[in-house]
């Protein structure tokens, strides 16, 4: 069984940086972080391969959002520079296989809020 425990949300001007953390229990898997605003699916932020050799970034946090990872302490890091507004969500961390989609991910923490103020 693999927990996840994030943390690091919080409130922000618009153009500042935020950075989340996601610590892992258990088994190593491929990581990723996913976002969601009320009445709308889960949307794919970003995701790093086990090995750390895949990374993928959706289009619109490209240039802005770095995901790193530490192996050994199995942790996984969303640096979340340049916000925007509508980067306001709740931010899940997720573990599995590697993908963009939710389903591929087995596992997922509880969610962390992230609001950027305008």
């Amino acid at each position: 069984q693999v927990q996840l425990v994030e943390s690091g949300g919080g409130l922000v001007q618009a153009g500042g940086s935020l950075r989340l953390s996601c610590a892992a229990s258990g088994r190593i898997w491929a990581m990723g972080w996913f976002r969601q605003t009320p009445g709308k699916e889960r949307e794919f932020v970003a995701a790093k391969s086990l090995n750390g050799a895949s990374t993928y970034y959706a289009d619109s946090v490209k240039g802005r959002f770095t995901i790193s990872r530490d192996n050994a302490k199995n942790t996984v890091y969303l640096q979340m520079d340049s916000l925007k507004p509508e980067d306001t969500a709740v931010y899940y961390c997720a573990a599995g296989n590697m993908g963009v989609i939710p389903s591929v991910y087995a596992y997922w923490g509880q969610g962390t809020q992230v609001t950027v103020s305008s």
